[in-house]
């Protein structure tokens, strides 16, 4: 399993470790992920990701999972997360025709 969040794209980053005596040795920098349950209020399911925290700040910011996908450039996002945002979308447009 990749260590990428399902939402943002955020991946892991590489970089020094520097001591006092200036010897650098190389290092990764993980994305803080956390296995959540998301609830999308158009289709009325929950959905399980792997996201980051900050991620998830963003997604209570937005509104829900359903505004934040609704926003999101597909290429961020994961397969599993592209398919419940093409859902969400076709929910969102039939609750507009029927409205």
């Amino acid at each position: 399993m990749a260590r990428r969040c399902e939402l943002t794209g955020k991946d892991v980053l590489a970089g020094n470790t520097v001591s006092h005596a200036n010897n650098k040795k190389r290092r990764r920098f993980l994305p803080n992920l956390c296995a959540v349950t998301l609830l999308s209020d158009a289709v009325g399911l929950s959905y399980s990701f792997r996201i980051s925290s900050n991620a998830l700040k963003s997604v209570e910011h937005r509104g829900g999972l359903d505004a934040f996908l609704v926003k999101a450039s597909e290429s961020d996002l994961s397969l599993k997360a592209r398919r419940v945002k093409r859902l969400v979308e076709k929910k969102l447009e039939a609750a507009k025709a029927a409205a």
